[in-house]
Order: structure tokens, then sequence, then C-alpha cells
């Protein structure tokens, strides 16, 4: 497979989608945005409390410097992320049970376990905090959620890239992080759909089409490895969670099996430089989490000002990839932007995170 011709594929499917690529630079990528003045233009000293699934996964370590940039941006304000200490549904519902009692004004969460927030994202309804959300599409108490992008149509990008790697044919199945992630599963039933549809020779294990990778590295990897050995005819894995294809890479290396079996997914620059490099990993695809961080704080500040706390669309969350979000088709709560990008050997070291 070449590198060229697995770009030249990506680009053709995004420009195909009607979605706009978003570059990234050696700075916050939040950085020359037109913020809005110091006090979001309220007047108001607000509270905005972001809460990720967990403080110590680089993903939101990252998410935390656009949580950081929209502080320095809204001197007023007070806004400050706060997760727990790891990525557990019943600890992230303590974190926000706590915020309530601390009577912030805004809460924005990216949840574990969307089912297992609705009783306390109530509660804090029920209290008069507004409640945003960001990779929760299905949640129901909140007021809204944004997603950087549709996610079925970056399901089938992803798919596009192991499509590609796997010259367009052979067994392969997908990995989430956890089955109950709303938005993992999403990217996974999207990309699912579309080989269905465009790539008719390449088939889903049927005995495992879906493995969970616990949003862990380590686990990936073990996952991959006992697949790779049960089914020796698996050819691709599609992961989702940024733990899966640098975990799967590792596992296809250990095993000989790099040439012949592939993944895609999404993955952080820095952290998988390597496998890009070695070609583990043609390409990975993501958002920039500090981009979604300040972009969440931004949608709770709209949402304070707003008349009955009701928005309208195209919604201007001041950040690229976020600036013209509009409501995904038959929602009135779900907004969509088009904020991903494609990292690869040749970009990998531009990103500058």
């Amino acid at each position: 497979m070449k590198q060229g011709r697995l770009v030249a594929g990506a680009l053709s499917a995004v420009v195909a989608l009607g979605l706009t690529l978003t570059a990234c630079s050696s700075t916050p990528a939040t950085e020359g945005s037109q913020a809005p003045s110091a006090d979001g233009g309220s007047g108001k000293a607000y509270t905005i409390a972001i809460v990720p699934k967990d403080s110590t996964n680089p993903w939101f370590v990252r998410m935390e410097t656009g949580v950081k940039k929209y502080q320095e941006d809204h001197k007023d304000f007070t806004v400050y992320q706060k997760g727990p200490a790891e990525t557990d549904a019943t600890q992230q519902a303590q974190v926000i049970q706590d915020l309530i009692a601390q009577n912030v004004d805004a809460i924005g969460v990216v949840p574990v376990d969307p089912g297992a927030l609705e009783t306390v994202l109530k509660e804090a309804l029920d209290a008069g905090i507004v409640v945003v959300t960001h990779e929760g599409a299905s949640q129901q108490n909140t007021m809204y959620d944004i997603e950087a992008f549709n996610n079925s149509a970056y399901g089938a990008f992803i798919m596009d890239n192991l499509a590609e790697a796997m010259g367009e044919e052979g067994l392969y199945t997908t990995m989430v992080g956890h089955v109950t992630n709303a938005s993992h599963n999403e990217w996974a039933d999207g990309g699912v759909a579309h080989q269905k549809e465009k790539y008719p020779n390449m088939k889903l294990l049927e005995a495992q089409p879906r493995v969970e990778s616990q949003d862990d590295g380590e686990t990936a990897y073990q996952v991959a490895k006992e697949l790779l050995k049960t089914y020796p005819d698996l050819k691709g894995i599609m992961g989702t969670s940024s733990f899966d294809a640098p975990g799967i890479a590792r596992a296809i290396d250990e095993l000989g099996l790099k040439g012949k079996v592939f993944t895609a997914g999404t993955g952080m620059p820095a952290a998988n430089k390597q496998i890009l490099v070695d070609g583990s990993v043609a390409a990975l695809t993501l958002w920039d989490p500090a981009d979604a961080g300040y972009a969440m704080a931004d949608l709770a500040r709209q949402v304070l000002d707003a008349p009955d706390h009701k928005i309208t669309a195209p919604v201007n969350l001041n950040v690229d990839g976020y600036k013209e979000m509009k409501f995904a088709e038959g929602s009135d709560k779900v907004l969509e932007g088009n904020g991903w990008v494609v990292i690869t050997k040749d970009n990998v070291d531009s990103f500058g995170f």
C-alpha cells in the first residue's frame, strides 16, 4: 500500500461527505480564533466546570489545555476541568454530584456511560444548572450535545482508511473503548454500514463483530492479540478509542503480521509518531480535544446567556471546526461541526501535541 494513495483516498472521502478538514499548528488550535470579550457579552461572572471521562488520560489532559485557554479568554469567569481519577461512571457521577453541591452555573460532561449519568444530570438540571455534553448524543438529561462531526460520517471515514490498507477485501472486526460509549459505537456502526455499501469484498467477523478495549492501550493490545490468534484469517481491526489502533498495531507487530493485518482509527499525534513512521499504521484520525474543551465551555456560556436557555443554529462556538455548528438530522439537541483531521507520517510533527 502506498501512503500517497491512502491520503488521496482519505481526502476524496472527506470531499464526498461535504466536510472540511481543519488544520492544526504547533500552537494550541484555539489560538487565533475570534473569542468573545472577557465576560462573553453577558456581564455575569459564571462558573463553568468541564467533567471529562477521567483526569489522567492524555486525551483529556489535552482537553484541559482548551479549557484553560477559555479561562484566559474570559477572565471574569471561573472555568475549570475536574474529572474522576479513572474512567468510571460511578466516580464521574460523584464528581458531578460535588459540583451540584457547589452550585456551579454550568457543567459540561464527556460521559463515560450516558445511561449511568441520567439521574445525576437530572439533579443538576432540577437545581437550575445548565448541562451540556460532548460525545453524548444519546444523553437525555442534557440541554445540548456537541459532536466534532457527524458520527456516522466519521466512522465511514475511518473505514475508508482501513479498506485502503486492506486492499478493500478480507475479514475485519471493530473495537470500541466501552460498549456503553455512544459515540464509539456510532462510529463503528457507521463504519460497518459504509463497508457494506462500498466494500462488498470485505466481511465483518460474525463471531465477534465488536470487541472492547476499555479505553486502555494494554487491553487493546491483549484483545487484538487474542483475536489474531483465534481468527488467523482476520485481516483488519477498526479502532475507535484513541488507545485502540496503537494497541492493535503493537499486537500486529509482535505477531509478525505487519503488512498482512491492518488497523485504522483515532489516535494522538505525538504519542503515535513511531507507529506512523514505521508503517504499523498508515493514518490516524482525530479531532483536537483542546478545541472540544474550548467549544464545550463556550456552548455552556451561550446557553447561560440565551433567553430561556434556547439557542438556534448555526452556532458559532468560536474555535475552528465549531464555528458553523448545525443540528443533526431529526434533532434539536445534538450539534455537529466539522472538526476532524488526518494524521500521517508526513504531518505528525505539525500538530504540537
